[in-house]
């Protein structure tokens, strides 16, 4: 195509056709549907998002492309036929090339038809010296003047002050910090003012509050009950700090996808151990308490894991190969399906805070009670020994025997068969062998038999122990327990939410100081898999708490088809599982010899040194009581899925897929080697130095949070469906700076907001908007609404009635006439919230705050990292008629006649609370009219009670319904 042919379209067609900004993005709008990734759906066999596929013989003879020569491609030739039977795209798909995109395509063949990579897969190209030497200015000065874009001038103070405020803090700047900026004469008065905003507390509790769009934040599950999510405000809490700590993101990644595999990170002020409660955003998804089929909704609540963590962590939607390989992205259904295992190896449940001091106080208590062990074993050697060989060889020469159940767990020996320990209660062993003294003649009573025991460290700690999984067989489950307030259940297909009228008998509470049969009814799911787990207090409501004297105790876990067996009450053997050899009572079989020879006065039994033991160990389990509690991950066991054929879980691939990261990405091909979940692989991977998505990403979260839009547009999509950045040298210098910043979110922020490109003011002239209408390169600052915590927020500051206290149980929500429905609150918060901020008020899914829904709040059911931006009457409408409004341009108006000042004082004090700036003449003309024009309407109407106070709250409300409330401009 000549030059002059290529200037007859508006836009003329770039020099050099690019694959990845020019031709990709017309295949997979037009083409990839039926000639992409997706085999499944593929047509005529003929494959266009590869080069080997789209350079091979067609069936019909020719091939699609052949590069150079664009008269002998067919792809040239179809989408110019004017055969409707042989034009591409056919007429029925509506869909339909203009003349430039099929300019683009024969100009790309003829140039060669270079394939690249998608640009999203590929590493940043900048060298790194240029991270030090180039800044964001520089990027987007460059494609203001190829554009032949003219720059607006600098903001003002005041509006400069307003924006960073609210883009930092989610909060107006006060009085007293915009008199000061605008009246401060030093060159880094800007910078200052910066400054001290990234370091306020309310910092962390805007960007908190942008995280939690991503994990669908809520604090109840939805459907029919609404049932809370335990602690869920420790999670919100958490962010909070983290944004105010700046946790570098690398950590606050590990954090989120495996905190409680990694080293615990503390929080410097309160002691609690941070990481652990990041694993809380997977256990934020929808949950039914009665679903008909567990499977299926084990699938559907894994799905919505994987759907929210690819997105929030890759921005790649990899559920969309749930049912078939992904038809855009290079994303297979294997892949899918490796991040399945890896969800469904992990386990959901209540977790208790803790402390450092907790742990360590745990691992003393534990130590004591090995040297109390160790103490009698040094006073008994020979008999210890002898007795042990004895057994040995009994044990080994003993004949097995069929039995009429199997064996779950089996707790009267030293270990837990396998089972997980979670939390502190259990410990790490049973309590077989423990020393029972007498404090008063200072004399070894027994050797405790062994048992599961959530007594192990002292009462009322918590703990969960969970059985390894295993697949229904028999039809009962039998549990030897004993406890108080305490809990069995049964968790089939990782279903939590066990209640009647179908899943009820999968719980069972245990309340008996004296040993018991437990019984579960297990036939009607066999065949599905299943753990048991076993734990002190329990749920009311699906809420957990530990009551006081709560404890539970087990012997063994057994299956078996009629009747409960009474062979099983044998101790048992050692054949089946590992023994402790640094444990010198391990074995019931031995400890009951061992008792017997200690009654009968065989063994020495004057153990003086014990009873102080025994007291400090009592003394310390003192500072373990746990009161706060979190629903959190844990690990399970690893589980490998097969393929669901068309996403049906109930047909199944012959094949498991090993569990491994997206195969498209750096080390995406090696399978974990991990026998737990993979989740610590998972984000090491994700965070491998060669991922080109991981910083990319969050970057331009933090891009689209400053300036409205990203880089890349779609923030959670930057697959093939994704929008093109606009400005991807900026989007790979910004990940760089990111990563070799030590991903610090607030120097990124910082660099970001002390750029001239920040700065600007949001004036547009008519060449702007013609040349560049959506500013997409930034000419001028964008006009921007704030978010619906931001107004519900802004307008308790300029009311002085925010009370910026942080953290903390949710202020519970203001109940109108019109929200009803089951699982409707017993009672209603205030109708101000308590002052709090929008972050602290309560989130329930069926009960959701009206005015943040009408002021675009998403509905938290998956990833939103962009918000809609609506502009509705009901927004107009809530800021008009809105009691909570009412009651603040009240107040507002109470504190302002509390002020000794004349009219124009008046008006000035409203106006720099609202706006961060002083009236204009026309706008002190403006008010004194709305004034008098009150002043009528009140002669001609019924008297008001306070002239003054409502004539004040009428000006303070019609503030509030100014646009420049809502927006910055």
């Amino acid at each position: 195509m000549s030059c002059n042919e290529s200037k007859k379209f508006s836009e003329p067609l770039p020099e050099t056709v690019d694959f990845n900004f020019h031709v990709r993005p017309i295949l997979v709008q037009n083409c990839y549907l039926c000639h992409g990734p997706d085999a499944s759906g593929r047509k005529a066999d003929l494959r266009l998002d590869t080069f080997e596929g789209a350079t091979a013989a067609l069936k019909e003879g020719g091939h699609a492309i052949v590069p150079g020569r664009p008269s002998k491609s067919q792809l040239v030739v179809r989408i110019n036929h004017e055969d409707e039977d042989l034009v591409m795209p056919p007429p029925d798909s509506n869909y339909e090339l203009s003349a430039r995109e099929k300019a683009i395509l024969e100009k790309w063949i003829a140039q060669g038809a270079e394939w690249k990579p998608h640009w999203a897969f590929i590493a940043p190209e900048l060298k790194p010296e240029i991270t030090d030497t180039l800044s964001i200015d520089a990027f987007i000065d460059k494609a203001l003047e190829s554009k032949n874009l003219t720059k607006a001038p600098p903001a003002n103070r005041n509006s400069l002050i307003r924006r960073v405020s609210y883009l930092l803090t989610g909060l107006p700047p006060s009085v007293t910090d915009v008199e000061h900026f605008t009246a401060d004469p030093s060159k880094d008065a800007y910078e200052t003012m910066v400054d001290t905003y990234l370091n306020s507390p309310a910092f962390g509790e805007r960007w908190a509050r942008h995280w939690m769009d991503l994990v669908r934040y809520a604090e109840t599950k939805g459907h029919e009950f609404d049932y809370p999510v335990t602690g869920a405000y420790k999670y919100r809490d958490y962010l909070i700090r983290a944004f105010n700590n700046d946790v570098p993101y690398d950590q606050f990644l590990k954090e989120h996808l495996a905190g409680d595999l990694i080293e615990q990170r503390t929080d410097p002020k309160t002691g609690i151990l941070e990481s652990q409660i990041a694993t809380t955003f997977f256990s934020m998804g929808e949950g039914k308490h009665s679903p008909v089929d567990i499977k299926q909704e084990e699938a559907l609540y894994i799905d919505n894991m994987i759907d929210v963590t690819s997105k929030t962590f890759q921005g790649l939607t990899v559920s969309c190969a749930k049912c078939h390989d992904h038809k855009f992205d290079p994303i297979s259904a294997a892949d899918y399906y490796a991040l399945y295992g890896i969800m469904e190896s992990s386990r959901f449940g209540p977790r208790a805070d803790m402390t450092d001091t907790t742990l360590h106080t745990a691992q003393e208590i534990a130590d004591l009670q090995r040297y109390m062990k160790q103490l009698v074993a040094k006073k008994w050697p020979e008999t210890l020994a002898e007795q042990s060989k004895t057994l040995a060889k009994e044990e080994k020469i003993k004949p097995s025997k069929p039995s009429a159940f199997t064996t779950i767990g089996d707790f009267r020996n030293a270990d837990f068969y396998g089972w997980t320990s979670q939390g502190l209660a259990f410990g790490k062993r049973t309590t077989l062998g423990n020393p029972i003294v007498d404090t008063a003649s200072k004399k070894l009573i027994s050797l405790d038999e062994g048992r599961a025991s959530s007594k192990a460290l002292g009462t009322e700690f918590f703990g969960i122990l969970q059985s390894p999984n295993f697949i229904l067989e028999s039809d009962y489950i039998g549990v030897k327990a004993r406890g108080s307030k305490s809990t069995i259940r049964i968790i089939i297909d990782n279903f939590q939410l066990i209640q009647n009228p179908i899943y009820g008998e999968l719980e069972q509470k245990v309340d008996s100081q004296n040993w018991q049969h437990y019984t579960f009814d297990i036939s009607p799911w066999k065949g599905h898999k299943a753990y048991i787990e076993i734990l002190p207090g329990g749920y009311q409501g699906h809420n957990y708490s530990l009551p006081e004297g709560a404890f539970i105790e087990a012997a063994y876990a057994i299956g078996f088809d009629t009747e409960w067996p009474s062979e099983i009450d044998a101790l048992p053997a050692l054949d089946s599982y590992k023994i402790d050899p640094k444990n010198p009572f391990f074995s019931a079989r031995l400890v009951a010899h061992l008792n017997r020879s200690l009654q009968e006065g065989k063994l020495p039994s004057d153990f003086r040194e014990l009873a102080s033991l025994a007291d400090s160990s009592k003394n310390l389990s003192q500072k373990l009581l746990t009161k706060g509690f979190f629903y959190g991950i844990s690990e399970g066991y690893g589980i490998n899925s097969p393929i669901f054929n068309r996403g049906n879980h109930n047909d199944l691939s012959e094949e498991k897929v090993p569990r491994r990261f997206l195969s498209v990405l750096p080390q995406g091909d090696a399978p974990f080697t991990t026998k737990k979940s993979g989740r610590l692989e998972l984000a090491e991977a994700m965070l491998d130095e060669d991922n080109p998505l991981t910083s990319r990403v969050m970057v331009n979260r933090i891009w689209h949070h400053l300036f409205g839009k990203g880089i890349v547009e779609t923030v959670d999509n930057f697959g093939l469906q994704g929008k093109l950045p606009s400005h991807p040298e900026l989007l790979d210098y910004l990940a760089l700076r990111f990563e070799k910043g030590g991903w610090s979110m607030k120097n990124i922020i910082r660099e970001i907001v002390l750029s001239e490109t920040f700065k600007r003011s949001t004036e547009r002239t008519e060449m702007l908007s013609e040349k560049d209408p959506k500013n997409t390169y930034l000419a001028s600052f964008p006009v921007r609404r704030l978010e619906a915590e931001a107004i519900r927020d802004g307008i308790l500051a300029v009311s002085q009635s925010l009370d910026s206290t942080l953290y903390g149980p949710p202020v519970k929500t203001y109940l109108t006439e019109f929200m009803q429905g089951r699982g409707r609150p017993s009672e209603s918060g205030p109708i101000d919230g308590e002052g709090r901020r929008s972050i602290y008020q309560e989130v329930r899914r069926n009960f959701l705050e009206p005015m943040m829904v009408t002021f675009d709040r998403p509905i938290p059911f998956s990833t939103f990292g962009k918000r809609n931006v609506t502009n509705v009457p009901a927004q107009s409408l809530t800021l008009m008629n809105d009691p909570f409004v009412a009651q603040q341009a009240e107040i507002m108006a109470q504190h302002l006649l509390a002020q000794d000042l004349d009219f124009t004082q008046k008006i000035e004090w409203v106006y720099l609370h609202a706006f961060a700036r002083k009236p204009t003449p026309d706008e002190l003309q403006q008010a004194e009219q709305f004034m008098a024009d009150l002043k009528k309407m009140e002669a001609e109407g019924e008297p008001y009670i306070d002239v003054a106070l409502d004539s004040w709250k009428d000006f303070c409300h019609s503030i509030f319904n100014v646009k420049e409330f809502i927006y910055l401009i």
